[in-house]
């Protein structure tokens, strides 16, 4: 009988070639529109940084920064396909690897300026683990700067409807409950784990690291006119963005 990470393994195995056409396009939507523009500000001057792109998938966000002047950025991922992938567009100061987020012990210490986690965190099992071992690889000063699906959306995902499909609000529910969330992705059975807001700040904390900033993503109504199916953005937080410090 398949374990939980047998069954990770095999729903990222099963949407990796959606996931992959998708970014080739330029990204999801949220990301696009709006996720990008909040990451990049949070990353800063990423020019001549050792940059890791913990949970990179397909590339898409490393090549950004690559892009924007780091000096090394290494994407690291556990779907075998997204590295090949990442592989095929990688530049000469991109290196992209096969493992696991949770355990980077082939990661050398005090070895990287800057780490980012795109919306990984929520597809972690053990997301403590991962910011442990971020927080080692890391120099002293070194920042990390995690995306991730907002404690309220991962909770649920569901609207209060009135008869003719209008959304009239959000339904949030079983906040407290902790654990695995499933959902539909690309047509693909997927699961999230949802986690309090308390539970992702303290274990920040409790890694060591300095939370430096919390930001909840929104859309400008110019936005809004450019990307009008991000609309719900302006009513509800679908994603939070932490600046950690070590």
């Amino acid at each position: 009988m398949p374990d939980e990470q047998d069954t990770l393994r095999r729903e990222w195995l099963e949407i990796a070639p959606a996931w992959i056409q998708t970014s080739r396009q330029g990204g999801d939507l949220s990301r696009r529109g709006m996720l990008d523009q909040y990451m990049l500000v949070a990353c800063g001057d990423v020019a001549g940084l050792r940059i890791l792109d913990s949970g990179c998938g397909e590339g898409r966000f490393s090549r950004i920064l690559a892009e924007r002047g780091a000096q090394y950025v290494l994407g690291v991922d556990a779907c075998p396909p997204f590295i090949d992938a990442a592989r095929e567009l990688q530049s000469s100061s991109e290196e992209y690897v096969l493992g696991d987020a949770e355990d980077l012990s082939f990661l050398q210490d005090a070895s990287f300026d800057l780490a980012v986690s795109y919306l990984n965190h929520c597809d972690l099992r053990n997301f403590q683990a991962n910011v442990e071992a971020v927080y080692r690889v890391l120099k002293d000063q070194g920042r990390f700067v995690v995306a991730n699906v907002h404690p309220m959306r991962s909770a649920a995902n569901k609207w209060m409807r009135a008869a003719d499909g209008t959304k009239q609000h959000f339904i949030l529910d079983h906040y407290f409950d902790e654990g695995e969330r499933q959902f539909v992705m690309m047509q693909v059975q997927m699961t999230n784990f949802h986690r309090t807001l308390s539970t992702y700040v303290r274990g920040f904390l409790q890694a060591g690291f300095t939370l430096e900033d919390v930001i909840e993503p929104t859309i400008s109504p110019e936005t809004a006119i450019a990307y009008p199916d991000l609309s719900d953005e302006q009513r509800v937080p679908n994603f939070i963005i932490y600046v950690l410090r070590k």
